[in-house]
Order: structure tokens, then C-alpha cells, then sequence
């Protein structure tokens, strides 16, 4: 994905980008049930963004709304060849180094299981029903909760949408916040289907066809 109005992050954001990820998601449905405790998802969190930036730096497109990086979109856009070699080390990577946090901030391998349990609600794969790669796939739109409600996330997802349409994309996305449907709904999507398997939590998979 190309922008000519969104800031292109760099390694050198990374720090903010992991420090914003965190702040967003602190009380998302889907960390609060992979990490019950609140002491250790406040202290895992950043070290688990950390693994997830260094691979989407690597494999992804990152964007912000602007250099002081108040909201970020994080895509794939899986009509784009890619380096296969590099994708699988950096994935292998972040799962080694992901794996090793949750074993070390929580000994009693709790956490550990949980993700393991969790994995159909953290690797995407429903989008393999959808038999479609000239597709965009938005693994982050997340915006800092201090600038919320100014119309970060609208510039961020409409800037994704204007590339889909120009280069004739499908665009999906997963959240796991029911009142985000709604949201999205207002730009074209719709509901592909709901993934409930643990946790009794459910997880909204959503696409936006070519228009």
C-alpha cells in the first residue's frame, strides 16, 4: 500500500508505535481475556508489541496520521509479492520471542495456554474462506484514546479505502469489540462472520468489497 497523506513509520518509531499499542488495547476484549490479570498484561503488553512491531516492520506496511503518531494503520496487502524466506523467519522470531515473555511473566504457563487456546482469534486465518488475494488486510487501526472522537481513525481507514478502490482490493479486518461493527459498517463493510471458540468471546470478521 502506497500513501501520499499518511507518514510512513520507521524503526526509528518504534518505541512510540509499541507505547501506543499498548495504551489502546489495555482494556481491548481480547488481551483482558488472554491475560486476565491486569498486573501482568500491564507489564507483558509492551513486550508483546515489541515482538509484533519488529515482524510487521519487516513483513507490513505501518502508517500514522502524522509524525507525532497520534493513530496507526497497520496493513498487509496480500496482492503484493513478498520475500517468503523473510516472512516466515520474522513470524518464527516474534513467536519465539512472544513465547518466551509469556513464560517468564507468568511462570505458571496460565497465560501461555491461553494463547495457545486463543491462537484462531490472533492469526487471521479465517481470511482463507475468503479465496481472495487481491485483498488488503488491516492487522491495526488503532488510535491514542486522548485524540479519539477528532477523526484520526476516519482518515487513517479512509486512506486505506481510497488505496483498495484505486487498485481494486477487497479489504478485511478482525475486531473483537462489538461496538467497533457499527464503525466500520458506516465505511462499506460488512459482517463476513463471527469466530467463537474459547473464552466466550467472539471475534467480528468483516470485509469491504470492491465498489
Amino acid at each position: 500500500m502506497d500513501s501520499h497523506t499518511l507518514y510512513r513509520v520507521t524503526k526509528e518509531d518504534q518505541p512510540r508505535l509499541e507505547q501506543l499499542l499498548s495504551v489502546c488495547f489495555a482494556k481491548d476484549p481480547l488481551y483482558c481475556k488472554l491475560i486476565p490479570d491486569e498486573d501482568t498484561r500491564k507489564r507483558l503488553m509492551p513486550e508483546l508489541f515489541h515482538c509484533d512491531m519488529e515482524e510487521m516492520l519487516a513483513t507490513c506496511e505501518i502508517f500514522a496520521d502524522s509524525p507525532q503518531i497520534r493513530g496507526i494503520l497497520v496493513v498487509s496487502d496480500e496482492s503484493e509479492p513478498y520475500d517468503f524466506f523473510q516472512y516466515v523467519m520474522a513470524e518464527l522470531h516474534a513467536v519465539l520471542k512472544t513465547d518466551e515473555y509469556l513464560i517468564k511473566e507468568d511462570p505458571s504457563l496460565k497465560t501461555f495456554w491461553n494463547f495457545l487456546l486463543g491462537k484462531d482469534y490472533l492469526n487471521s486465518r479465517w481470511t482463507d474462506q475468503l479465496h481472495q488475494k487481491e485483498r488488503l488486510h488491516i492487522i491495526y487501526l488503532a488510535v491514542d484514546p486522548a485524540v479519539q472522537h477528532h477523526g484520526i481513525s476516519a482518515v487513517l481507514l479512509g486512506e486505506a479505502i481510497r488505496y483498495a478502490q484505486e487498485h481494486r482490493l477487497m479489504i478485511s479486518l478482525e475486531t473483537h469489540n462489538e461496538k467497533n461493527v457499527d464503525f466500520y459498517k458506516h465505511f462499506g463493510f460488512k459482517l463476513y462472520g463471527v469466530v467463537e471458540k474459547h473464552f466466550g468471546l467472539k471475534q467480528y470478521c468483516m470485509i469491504r468489497e470492491v465498489q
